[in-house]
């Protein structure tokens, strides 16, 4: 069995209520939740959430919500205190996954490939763990202690072309899956061996603040993805 998890917590900073902003006529979540409903690899969607609001909007949209302690919901809390509590509501329940997806509302621009294609990577038994990035052909430094500034992966002497620099991913914060064994033992999404189902740039911006929500809107406006009837 094959379950999503969708982290929601009600306390960002940046921009009040993240997970439920307006996008492009709906709420943020509901592409997420959509997405995964859609996706015949995935048996059932749930959402983790301490907020009522929240909760009420994925429940809307189909999702099955798990409520979520105070103690691991606050800023300091990681996505993976949030993973091994919903699979512990999850087996309370009887429900036993055997591959755990998480999937993060902030990266709306999915296309209806990328979950199916990212968790085949791990139910296959090619891997033990997956998840999305972008390529990238950045030039990138770094500063020293003294605060010099040092390439990383080129030689400014002998400049070449970005597209003859080493192949670099970029992880894009949209799709992980892992073996649910895996993430038990090791209270982390991902390793093992671990794959990479590649995705555009174009379809690789998180949201994070009301600026970024801005360049996701656009993007939105202009690339193909899977908005599952949304915008229609």
């Amino acid at each position: 069995m094959t379950v999503s998890i969708i982290p929601a917590r009600g306390g960002s900073k940046a921009i009040p209520k993240k997970n439920i902003v307006d996008f492009l006529g709906n709420p943020l979540i509901e592409y997420t939740i959509e997405q995964s409903k859609s996706c015949e690899r995935i048996d059932e969607t749930y959402v983790s959430t301490d907020d009522n609001e929240i909760a009420e909007v994925s429940r809307e949209a189909g999702a099955t919500v798990i409520d979520r302690p105070e103690e691991i919901a606050g800023d300091f809390a990681s996505t993976e205190d949030a993973l091994l509590h919903a699979l512990g509501e999850m087996r309370a329940d009887g429900v036993h996954p055997t591959t755990v997806v998480l999937l993060q509302c902030t990266s709306p621009l999915r296309r209806e490939s990328d979950i199916p294609a990212t968790v085949e990577l791990v139910e296959e038994d090619r891997f033990d763990s997956a998840l999305t990035c972008c390529e990238d052909h950045k030039f990138y430094w770094e500063l020293s202690d003294q605060g010099v500034a040092e390439p990383i992966n080129y030689d400014p002497k002998n400049r070449s072309m970005r597209q003859n620099l080493s192949k670099r991913y970029q992880e894009n914060g949209s799709v992980y899956a892992v073996q649910t064994e895996l993430l038990e033992e090791e209270e982390c999404r991902l390793g093992g061996d671990i794959g990479i189902h590649e995705m555009p740039e174009t379809h690789s911006f998180e949201i994070d603040t009301y600026e970024d929500l801005e360049i996701v809107e656009q993007l939105g406006r202009s690339v193909d993805f899977h908005h599952c009837g949304l915008l229609d």
